[in-house]
């Protein structure tokens, strides 16, 4: 099974706490800080999941998971919002970019490796290799 994470963002304690989260059950994680270097590094190798901040420096996270939607190869590669937008309409808009889910910032350290787990793993948690 492919354990390998794209996560795009540009706050570096929170990549390190995501890194450090998601590490510990398994998964290698690929950094990207901005939304270009995030869209090659999508098209360079096929993750698993791909995690993405809203509010990035220069291409904001609407116009990079439109982008990303773009790519036929990753149509169907699960991608979730990270991010500390949580006003009403917040969670519509990440969905109409093309994220399938949305979680929020600050992210809870005992949940958020489980909820990421959701998107990539099946319901029963038994991956057949």
């Amino acid at each position: 099974m492919n354990r390998q994470i794209l996560l795009i963002e540009d706050n570096e304690q929170n990549r390190y706490l995501v890194t450090f989260l998601l590490q510990a059950r398994g998964w290698e994680i690929v950094h990207a800080g901005d939304g270009p270097t995030g869209i090659a590094l999508a098209g360079q190798f096929q993750p698993a999941l791909i995690l993405l901040d809203i509010q990035l420096p220069g291409m904001d996270g609407y116009a990079v998971a439109r982008a990303l939607r773009a790519n036929a190869r990753l149509k169907d590669t699960p991608m979730v919002a990270v991010t500390s937008y949580a006003m009403p309409g917040d969670r519509e808009r990440c969905i109409a970019a093309g994220c399938n889910g949305y979680l929020e910032k600050p992210i809870d350290p005992l949940t958020f490796a489980a909820a990421v787990e959701a998107f990539v793993l099946p319901p029963d948690g038994v991956v057949n290799a």
